[in-house]
């Protein structure tokens, strides 16, 4: 795939409401400040970016299995699907392709539940606790690694 081949961004349940949804934990910043971001980031790297929120599980799966021939990496911030979603984890699997797994809050200083990840053994890199910049950070990565 060549460097226009372009990068998913996948996100995942409830991240719609950023900026609105416990400012104190997730930040101000909405998901359309996300993408413009990246967006930009991206374009300082000489990649390009799809980006693309769903609630519903069964949309997430069939967009990680439609990356396998379409992107060149996924970014995937799941929401609480990162902790409960087998379906992910082998759509992920399935795809073949870099993963970063973004978490906006830091997980581990959370509730338990939160501490476990399906995502994690297909990704090749977990950023957790670093705000939006996380995904500004999974696109460094993906440029300077695949």
């Amino acid at each position: 795939m060549t460097a226009t081949t372009p990068v998913l961004i996948l996100n995942g349940p409830n991240l719609n409401t950023l900026g609105t949804r416990n400012p104190e934990v997730y930040g101000t910043q909405t998901l359309a400040d996300v993408e413009a971001s990246c967006r930009k980031r991206a374009a300082a790297l000489g990649l390009e970016v799809e980006f693309v929120q769903s609630n519903h599980e069964g949309e997430l799966v069939e967009r990680i299995q439609q990356a396998r021939e379409r992107n060149r990496a996924i970014i995937i911030n799941a929401g609480a699907y990162t902790h409960t979603s087998v379906a992910i984890h082998d759509a992920l699997e399935y795809a073949e392709l870099p993963v970063v797994e973004v978490h906006i809050s830091n997980v581990y200083r959370r509730e338990s539940f939160r501490h476990h990840s399906f995502i994690s053994p297909q990704a090749a890199a977990v950023i957790a606790g670093a705000g939006t910049l996380g995904y500004e950070f999974a696109l460094e990565y993906l440029a300077n690694n695949h």
